[in-house]
């Protein structure tokens, strides 16, 4: 820890730690408590490491393992709210990874929790943060630091795994009595083709630096409503779109989606003007947009499939989400049936959550 907090704390050398909040999932990860022999830092400190073997094997075929510790260790300008790095190491030989940021509890944030949907105006705040990160990178070549940043890429022979992963996550439905929550007509074909036609275009040009996972639980909010973002593991190189869609059609509940939506994307894309950026037309944006929630249903549905990555209760609240807008946005009926109700959880600190989607 001496060494990690070297460069933003010079002078501190930590003399005892204690770890809390220890959680393993699809990785390890707590909450530092340190305590110095000379010098100040951070009274706590988060910290992030490997999973089990077989996570890390999961985490590795997503390209997913080393690119949040990559990221922590480029010092890269990030122009949105996010948790400081202190300092990231990676060990290939064994498929090993560490990061050390900032617990932003101390500064009075807490974790948003997937079943409690947010506010418009935090969401606004997110996409106004989103709108400076991508425009910083817009069409221009990433810094050498982050040559492991890749487009999205789902290749043809995962296929028959990602049918079979869909599948099971609707039998799941169903047999669990939430068939309801699933547009008519729409099986995993459907969903299997359409999550592999978006992540086509989510590699489309123009292509910028994407957070590539900001749903509602990979976020978290600070006193005066600034929303921020962790968990980097699925930082990607690609279109605007995948982001903006994602964080908007996760995050709202879908009254307040359907009532928003269109402004809301608006508010981003006159950010990125702001930003010297010239962005696409409304009308192009919005015809883009419109295709992002087969993504996020297909998503969240090989979440549920997995099991383990988040709670039921999580995976049905987004799932009811993406599956909505995708309703809205092609004009596929939902079933009648009234839908169970999903309990919202109560908000945790970040690090206390269960492991978030991949």
């Amino acid at each position: 820890m001496t060494v990690a907090l070297a460069a933003s704390c010079p002078g501190a050398a930590v003399v005892a730690v204690e770890l809390d909040d220890l959680v393993d999932g699809t990785n390890s990860r707590a909450r530092v408590r340190l305590r110095y022999a000379s010098g100040s830092g951070p009274e706590r400190v988060f910290v992030k490491r490997e999973g089990r073997m077989l996570n890390r094997l999961a985490l590795t075929a997503l390209r997913a393992r080393e690119a949040e510790a990559r990221l922590a260790g480029s010092e890269l300008d990030l122009p949105l709210e996010h948790p400081a790095f202190y300092a990231a190491a990676v060990d290939r030989r064994r498929l090993a990874t560490v990061t050390v940021m900032e617990d932003v509890t101390l500064r009075g944030a807490h974790a948003n929790v997937a079943t409690v949907p947010l506010a418009v105006d935090q969401v606004r705040d997110g996409l106004l943060g989103l709108a400076r990160l991508h425009a910083a990178y817009w069409e221009d070549p990433l810094p050498r630091s982050l040559d492991f940043v890749r487009p999205w890429r789902l290749g043809r022979v995962w296929a028959p795994v990602s049918w079979a992963s869909l599948a099971r996550a609707l039998r799941r439905l169903r047999s669990g009595g939430h068939g309801q929550l699933i547009p008519a007509g729409v099986d995993a074909g459907v969903v299997e083709r359409g999550f592999r036609d978006w992540a086509t275009r989510a590699a489309a040009h123009p292509r910028t630096l994407l957070h590539g996972d900001p749903h509602l639980a990979n976020t978290y909010t600070l006193p005066g409503g600034v929303t921020g973002f962790y968990d980097w593991q699925l930082v990607r190189a690609g279109n605007w779109s995948h982001d903006v869609g994602y964080f908007l059609v996760s995050c709202l509940s879908t009254a307040d989606r359907r009532d928003h939506e269109r402004d809301l994307l608006g508010d981003y894309l006159s950010e990125l003007n702001r930003q010297g950026t010239p962005g696409p037309g409304p009308d192009e944006a919005w015809e883009l947009y419109r295709q992002t929630p087969v993504f996020g249903l297909g998503t969240w549905l090989h979440t549920l499939s997995g099991g383990g990555f988040q709670p039921t209760e999580a995976c049905l609240a987004v799932i009811e989400r993406f599956a909505t807008a995708l309703a809205d946005h092609s004009g596929t009926a939902m079933p009648t049936r009234r839908r169970p109700r999903v309990t919202p959880s109560r908000p945790r600190p970040p690090g206390t959550s269960r492991p978030v989607a991949t």
